[in-house]
């Protein structure tokens, strides 16, 4: 059993949220060790350094993310109010999606399992203090 009111737990639930800037995209058609190869390069990175960076990386996850941590500034500048060049990378993760399954055909009536994996990846900002 919960304790107390159900107006009161759910103050408590939100008293307790994470205030921060984020964004997230989900099923993105990329796997996850892939996405993480581009975030690992960008964690703790103030935004304009990331931006470069992702600007520049061949990869093809660096355009999905360069355009969810977009996302996330213009999150921190119009909801937080929070100023451009104080913004950094605080948190950039991806977690592992649905897979989808398909089938190709091989020799002698054989077939391969094909998987296009999916992730989903999340990016936090944070101020300078």
């Amino acid at each position: 059993m919960a304790k107390g009111h159900r107006s009161q737990i759910k103050r408590e639930r939100n008293a307790q949220k994470d205030t921060r800037p984020s964004a997230k995209l989900s099923y993105a058609r990329v796997s996850v060790q892939k996405a993480c190869f581009v975030l690992d390069a960008i964690r703790g990175k103030d935004v304009a350094t990331a931006l470069g960076i992702l600007e520049y990386n061949p990869r093809y996850a660096s355009s999905l993310i360069k355009k969810l941590l977009e996302s996330a500034i213009a999150n921190a500048e119009n909801n937080n109010g929070m100023n451009r060049e104080n913004l950094y990378v605080a948190e950039c993760y991806a977690n592992k999606g649905p897979t989808m399954k398909r089938i190709h055909p091989r020799a002698q009536g054989r077939a391969y399992r094909i998987e296009k994996r999916m992730s989903h990846i999340t990016v936090v900002l944070d101020e300078k203090k």
